[in-house]
């Protein structure tokens, strides 16, 4: 994955986008605006539900990743998905409240591509799903969601 500053070479078409948050609100609110940006939204509660997921598919377009979970936090998430070579190259998305700038050093370094901070609305998603190279099905739909 290029750095958040480089202009990606080539768009990516959305596919499966995999929502890891548990707030259920918080995962809906996700899929509903993945899914207008042309993503199947799968959700998980937890990052070890995550992990069964992802083992399940073998592959997916994007990774969307909550902080501060029970039992595994979105950090170690980030870097157990890093560390296989099926998920290495996956663009990963850490959706927080976390918003001290150590924080998001950690989740850069543990792996996630770029940082979403809450409360956040549709344009901001789509806005870094741009950066992160994703062709979005309808931008103006985004401003109006």
């Amino acid at each position: 994955m290029s750095p958040w500053f480089e202009e990606p070479q080539t768009r990516l078409d959305p596919g499966v986008a995999l929502v890891v948050d548990d707030s259920r609100a918080m995962r809906l609110l996700l899929a509903r605006s993945l899914n207008r940006c042309g993503f199947r939204a799968l959700e998980a509660g937890d990052g070890f539900a995550a992990m069964d997921l992802l083992d399940s598919l073998g592959a997916v377009s994007l990774l969307l990743v909550d902080w501060t979970m029970p039992t595994m936090s979105g950090v170690e998430l980030i870097r157990r998905i890093r560390e296989d070579r099926r998920f290495a190259d996956v663009p990963v998305l850490m959706v927080s409240s976390e918003t001290a700038p150590d924080r998001m050093g950690e989740a850069l370094e543990a792996g996630a591509d770029d940082y979403l901070m809450k409360p956040f609305d549709a344009a901001m998603l789509a806005s870094k799903l741009e950066l992160l190279g994703f062709e979005i099905a309808d931008p103006e739909a985004m401003v109006e969601a």
